[in-house]
């Protein structure tokens, strides 16, 4: 469970006051996904990065009462000075999940050969994001965290792979997932919600959220 009590958070742009979330109260439920649907530039990824703990709010309370993922494709989780190696052991440390099954995991997944011994520096943009998201699905979560749909890889072996797992994980897991385009729902929102001038409306189903969507942008 994700529940925000009396949240507000805003930038200041140089030019105005961009409000994130005005005195936001909602909870989010294991079982039922979610799929956030917000106009470009309103604030998505700082909401799933409040949710996950990343960004604090400027007043209220989060409660999460969860096992809660990084959002998926957050490279923070990375540490580009050591190799893909010791990045999946320290995740595993960190999390409490054993370093060995991990660090196997993330070899099977990223399937990087010798750069998996190499630090993430020396990486492409393609290969340290592999390596982020198998970092995210060798562990277990309540609820998994994805930002702008699922990642989009060169790699036809990985996604196969990437997407059985993620498949798998959620059969028992439940996901919150923003963006701007409603398909990018639809797979996976049984709610939804928008996002819009720091409000956050809820709706029974993504089709109803889709047509007050589509009728605001």
């Amino acid at each position: 469970m994700i529940e925000f009590r009396n949240v507000s958070k805003s930038y200041w742009t140089g030019v105005r006051r961009k409000v994130i979330l005005d005195q936001a109260t909602f909870r989010i439920e294991l079982g039922q996904s979610l799929g956030i649907l917000a106009p470009n530039g309103t604030g998505k990824t700082t909401l799933i990065n409040m949710m996950a703990g990343i960004t604090k709010p400027d007043e209220g309370f989060i409660l999460r009462e969860s096992r809660i993922s990084f959002p998926m494709g957050f490279m923070g989780v990375v540490d580009s000075s050591l190799s893909g190696a010791e990045n999946a052991r320290f995740a595993g440390h960190f999390y409490g999940v054993d370093p060995d099954y991990v660090e196997a995991f993330c070899r099977w997944m990223c399937n990087l050969e010798e750069y998996f011994e190499q630090p993430v520096s020396t990486y492409s943009s393609g290969m340290a994001g592999r390596l982020s998201l198998a970092l995210l699905l060798s562990l277990d979560f309540d609820i998994y965290l994805v930002d702008e749909g699922m990642p989009t890889m060169a790699d036809a072996e990985f996604v196969r792979k990437a997407g059985e797992v993620f498949r798998q994980r959620l059969k028992h897991a439940t996901l919150v997932m923003v963006s701007h385009m409603p398909k990018q729902l639809e797979t996976y929102a049984h709610k939804a919600a928008i996002l819009k001038n720091g409000r956050l409306k809820f709706y029974d189903s993504l089709e109803e959220a889709k047509q007050f969507y589509d009728y605001t942008r």
